[in-house]
């Protein structure tokens, strides 16, 4: 017997149930939709063989009305059920990926604005809490940790740990099940605006989730969702009158939160740890745009200088010590003294 007549019903069914999961849960309706779309069109031009000159006319004629993002998002969502349903891999189609590419030349996604760390502190400072606690909450747990809108809209009160001097916090991960854990240290007002916020939570309310409709000093039992959540960052930025306030998207903390790790030098690691980003890409791009980082290239081109430590050692006893010393010109220096007596 063949061994496709060999394999039991049993086998058949777990086999179609673990190919059923390949796709993402979340998104799995849309890799359907792409997938349809294309099987669709073949049909409509009789097709019967997925070849690589199929799918070029297929994206070709999509290229049409679509943007270069869009299609590659197209892209990946079909050869996923195709690479699934019809053991066809498109990924080794050199002549299509290439065609992909050439669709993206001169096109420059466009990336969500950020927020400095003055105007940050202005708007917690300035704005008042009757109107904006809620706001002023989201502004800085995103920031603190980089947050996603889905990661704060699905916070909950039992993700939060009030330790006194700092809040720990962490975000689910459905994948793994290791959340992803950061801090929020007490720097101004940013512990008093919290638990302010968290006092203000009524006993009744049936459900966990930390975010709840505020308005005029007082919180209702009705949860924030993802649109007022994504919201913020131009709320924030309508506040504090700054242009262009629709590119601040709801992406806006998270990157704001990686940008100033990286104007701090904060490396690559280090940021993507906080992220949580998988691709070194990703947190590169913070990094290369960072105005610190370009300003210290800036130094090591015009100037001369580098970030490399230099040390000097001087001995001085009780009789000698200098009445005066001058330090004129010094940035990003260490002084260690050793007093023995």
């Amino acid at each position: 017997c063949t061994m496709n007549n060999c394999e039991s019903e049993e086998i058949v069914e777990a086999a179609n149930i673990a190919i059923s999961n390949l796709l993402p849960t979340k998104s799995r309706s849309l890799y359907d939709i792409a997938y349809n779309r294309f099987k669709k069109w073949c049909a409509e031009k009789n097709v019967q063989v997925y070849s690589e000159n199929v799918l070029l006319a297929y994206f070709s004629e999509n290229a049409k009305n679509y943007k270069s993002s869009t299609l590659w998002a197209q892209y990946s969502m079909v050869k996923s059920c195709l690479i699934i349903y019809d053991n066809i891999d498109i990924s080794k189609f050199p002549k299509l990926i290439a065609f992909l590419k050439r669709t993206g030349d001169g096109y420059q996604a466009k990336k969500s604005k950020i927020l400095t760390k003055s105007e940050i502190d202005r708007f917690l400072s300035s704005a008042d809490d009757k109107e904006f606690l809620m706001i002023k909450v989201g502004l800085i747990l995103g920031i603190a940790g980089a947050c996603r809108t889905d990661e704060l809209v699905n916070l909950t009160v039992d993700d939060i740990e009030d330790v006194g001097s700092s809040l720990i916090v962490k975000i689910p991960n459905t994948k793994t099940q290791i959340p992803r854990i950061f801090v929020v240290t007490d720097v101004g007002n940013m512990l008093e605006l919290f638990r302010k916020y968290l006092s203000l939570r009524a006993p009744h309310v049936k459900h966990k989730r930390l975010f709840l409709y505020y308005k005029a000093g007082k919180c209702r039992s009705q949860p924030v969702g993802k649109n007022t959540m994504g919201k913020i960052p131009s709320v924030v930025a309508s506040y504090l009158k700054l242009p262009d306030v629709a590119c601040y998207t709801g992406h806006c903390l998270r990157r704001s939160s990686a940008t100033l790790l990286a104007d701090a030098g904060v490396d690559i690691t280090t940021i993507k740890r906080h992220a949580g980003w998988k691709s070194t890409t990703v947190a590169e791009g913070y990094v290369e745009n960072s105005i610190e980082n370009k300003t210290k290239i800036a130094n090591q081109v015009l100037v001369g200088t580098t970030t490399s430590a230099i040390t000097k050692t001087v001995n001085v006893s009780e009789s000698n010590i200098p009445s005066d010393i001058n330090f004129e010109n010094c940035t990003n220096v260490t002084f260690n003294l050793n007093v023995n007596k």
